[in-house]
């Protein structure tokens, strides 16, 4: 087992993870921690951080008899920045990412980081890109009341169980159905306008709440739902095995996570088939947007390429630069992006939903400024992400973007 502590800037991209680290297993399947949250600033940003809105962190008021507690028993939490103008009974929701945790091991490590205690999170944090308060980063939410969940429970917000023996808690549930209960007491419950978005962990877990989220307000407020990296796919890896699939079997018994699943899915599949987007999109009943890369890093590195599917270190050079991949590599790839835009086929569709799949080797672009929207964010089309989210929440113009396969793309923001 290896710790590997990060500050690395990757294409100008600052990914800061003070102290958490990333752990490396001989199994993908134990932990995996980078899922693209902790994204907190951006090349512009660091350069002007006088402009950049920080933002404290409130801890939920009686959070052991509410269950909202992290992995470690201390209280959960989120940052809120209030609306104001045009935007103030307007509300935008974010749900945090960062891996899951699936057994004794990955989840005591989680203990002592971000992800699974709010003892180890910050106590400002950077609201940039969707989250941002400019109208010149941020221009169709700049000025809702937006407030980012953090995640630390390890199981995309699902679970609602403990193992005393290990003494961890697992009360995603809780945590979410807290927030939401606060909030809504704090205004929310009086919303024109809902937006419930995530990345990764949280983009899944944004998929699992949306029609909670719909059915807490309003009949007559606009409700829609944002996933950002969140559509991890069940696909064969390198070695012809299916490492995501084991992983997310793990986390599901693990954290007794079986009865919080969608009944209308388990009617019709496994509990492990349910935590893949690919069996619920279909499902949700309030408009839903899918943004994602199709060559996802987070998927490529800790999926398709992990150390259990590669563990002679064969994929190594291309997984982490795709200059040095192979033309067998690339058909693997191309194959990879190709299911994905199938299991898409008939979601996007369905008129209320959105689609953003561009051919780009990234992971989670709602949460910086230079992939959401600056002068040369990635963009479909010539639309970039902040443009065609709008358009689909207000229902400006079109909302389907399928990206042309790599290299089409010189728009991107690559990770590798």
């Amino acid at each position: 087992m290896k710790k590997l502590l990060w500050s690395l800037t990757l294409f100008g991209v600052i990914l800061i993870l003070p102290v958490n680290g990333v752990m490396e297993y001989d199994k993908m399947e134990k932990f995996t921690d980078f899922n693209g949250t902790n994204v907190y600033q951006t090349e512009n940003d660091v350069n002007s951080k006088a402009k950049v809105t920080m933002v404290g962190l409130t801890l939920i008021k009686n959070a052991a008899l509410r269950s909202a507690v992290c992995l470690d028993g201390s209280p959960a939490g989120y940052h809120f920045h209030p609306g104001s103008g045009s935007g103030a009974k307007n509300w935008l929701v974010h749900l945090e990412g960062g891996g899951w945790c699936s057994d004794t091991e990955s989840c005591e490590y989680s203990k002592r980081t971000s992800h699974g205690s709010s003892k180890h999170m910050e106590k400002k944090i950077p609201f940039t890109g969707i989250l941002s308060d400019k109208a010149s980063e941020n221009p169709d939410f700049y000025n809702w009341n937006r407030v980012k969940v953090r995640y630390c429970d390890g199981g995309s917000f699902m679970g609602d169980n403990e193992n005393k023996d290990a003494k961890l808690q697992f009360r995603g549930k809780p945590i979410w159905t807290s927030v939401m209960t606060d909030l809504l007491g704090n205004g929310m419950e009086h919303a024109k306008q809902g937006l419930l978005s995530g990345c990764s962990a949280g983009g899944l877990a944004a998929i699992f709440q949306c029609d909670d989220f719909k059915s807490s307000l309003l009949s007559s407020t606009r409700v829609k739902c944002l996933s950002d990296a969140g559509f991890f796919v069940d696909a064969t890896d390198v070695s012809g095995d299916r490492s995501l699939r084991q992983l997310y079997t793990d986390v599901i018994e693990f954290q007794s996570i079986t009865n919080n699943l969608p009944n209308d899915c388990l009617n019709r599949l496994n509990p492990t088939s349910c935590f893949f987007p690919q069996n619920l999109i279909n499902q949700v009943k309030a408009p839903l947007f899918i943004l994602n890369a199709a060559y996802d890093s987070w998927q490529i590195q800790e999926s398709l390429t992990s150390k259990s599917a590669d563990p002679t270190g064969s994929w190594a050079d291309c997984t982490f630069n795709i200059a040095k991949c192979n033309e067998s590599q690339i058909k693997f790839f191309q194959e990879f992006r190709t299911h994905m835009v199938n299991l898409l086929g008939g979601f996007k569709e369905q008129r209320k939903n959105g689609v953003f799949l561009n051919s780009c080797f990234s992971h989670c672009q709602t949460e910086s400024h230079d992939t959401w929207y600056s002068k040369n964010s990635p963009s479909v089309k010539n639309k970039r992400i902040a443009v065609a989210v709008g358009d689909w929440f207000f229902e400006r113009g079109g909302a389907k973007f399928i990206d042309c396969p790599y290299p089409c793309d010189k728009t991107c923001r690559n990770l590798i």
